[in-house]
């Protein structure tokens, strides 16, 4: 079953999002890349990153969002955006980075995915990407319970659910790929204000898919039973809700 995303949504939070974006981006090693491309690049405010970082760069961003694709057109100049799929995407004359943020995790074969994407950056180039690995935190749980309930389970059965590896997993198959690899994970602390926050976050990436597939007559209720679950799990003291949010971050360069 397919979903769609909302630009609006996914920005919400987009400083807490796009903190692990600069983490991995600043530990990539490369000093005048040609060519650098984001795949699963979203709505472009991140990729913007990229032509600072490296501005003599032609930088690209692809993503499978044709809503994504056209936010980034929008808001973003001077980058090159196009609707298409990760896992079909190539570089006919290769890359020299390729960044991938908090996409691979939709991809459940993504482990396999990882020689063609290594095939894609030219040699002595670069590969860097981070996913969740949050999946067994109240925020993720919780929608897993709640759906499994029979008045939901039929109509989200097939949906798309993120998962991902841990930091040593995408390291050794890296390595076993001949590359340089770095890996390591980091727990943000996001401090979250405003109504059902933790709801807004999970609403615009992760349960996104779950609640586009409930029938109009029953996602309200679920809703109200999320908002109320995710309440009692994340209380807001006063200074706002705090999220905990595991993330693994890979660099890895490929031999020359």
């Amino acid at each position: 079953m397919t979903h769609t995303w909302d630009p609006d949504r996914y920005l919400t939070y987009a400083d807490e999002r796009g903190r692990p974006f600069v983490d991995l981006i600043t530990r990539i090693a490369a000093t005048d890349p040609r060519t650098v491309v984001d795949l699963g690049c979203g709505p472009g405010n991140l990729t913007s990153l990229l032509a600072e970082r490296w501005p003599q760069a032609q930088v690209a961003g692809v993503d499978s969002s044709a809503a994504m694709i056209e936010r980034a057109r929008r808001d973003v100049r001077g980058i090159d955006f196009e609707v298409g799929d990760v896992r079909e995407w190539t570089a006919p004359d290769g890359v020299d980075v390729l960044v991938s943020n908090a996409t691979l995790q939709w991809l459940p074969d993504h482990l396999e995915l990882l020689p063609r994407l290594v095939e894609q950056v030219r040699p002595g180039g670069w590969l860097a990407f981070q996913v969740p690995g949050n999946f067994d935190e109240s925020s993720h749980t919780i929608r897993t319970e709640l759906a499994a309930e029979s008045a939901y389970a039929p109509h989200v059965a097939d949906v798309a659910v993120p998962s991902s590896y841990d930091a040593a997993t995408y390291l050794r198959a890296l390595h076993a790929l001949g590359c340089e690899v770095d890996a390591w994970e980091t727990t943000y602390l996001h401090v979250l204000h405003g109504e059902d926050p933790v709801f807004t976050w999970v609403s615009g990436t992760g349960a996104r898919p779950t609640l586009q597939a409930l029938p109009d007559d029953l996602r309200p209720r679920f809703e109200d039973e999320f908002k109320r679950r995710l309440r009692d799990a994340y209380p807001d003291d006063g200074h706002g809700v705090v999220l905990p949010f595991r993330r693994i971050f890979v660099v890895a360069r490929r031999s020359a």
